[in-house]
């Protein structure tokens, strides 16, 4: 992805944002793994939800996180942070 071409959009599921980008050199969007599995599982630390389970994939030989690429995003507290950003077929 390179970024001078991407634009930062937000989509609402259930009324909760989750922070995605859109390739158009690939016609497709990235979605942030940490929010989308924050808006799915209720989870009070999707980060370490993830973490977890992106170890457990990992161990099992599962392919999607090698599919994984990195956006920086802004956090709550205002800087900008590496997240792990999966296409629609990823996620």
């Amino acid at each position: 992805m390179t970024n001078n071409k991407l634009e930062t959009i937000s989509n609402l599921f259930e009324g909760k944002e989750i922070r995605s980008i859109w390739d158009p050199e690939k016609e497709d969007y990235y979605f942030s793994v940490v929010d989308v599995i924050k808006a799915l599982t209720d989870s009070p630390d999707p980060s370490h939800y993830w973490r977890t389970l992106k170890y457990r994939m990992t161990k099992e030989g599962n392919e999607t996180v090698t599919n994984c690429d990195t956006f920086k995003f802004e956090s709550k507290d205002g800087k900008m942070r590496n997240t792990d950003v999966l296409n629609t077929q990823g996620i």
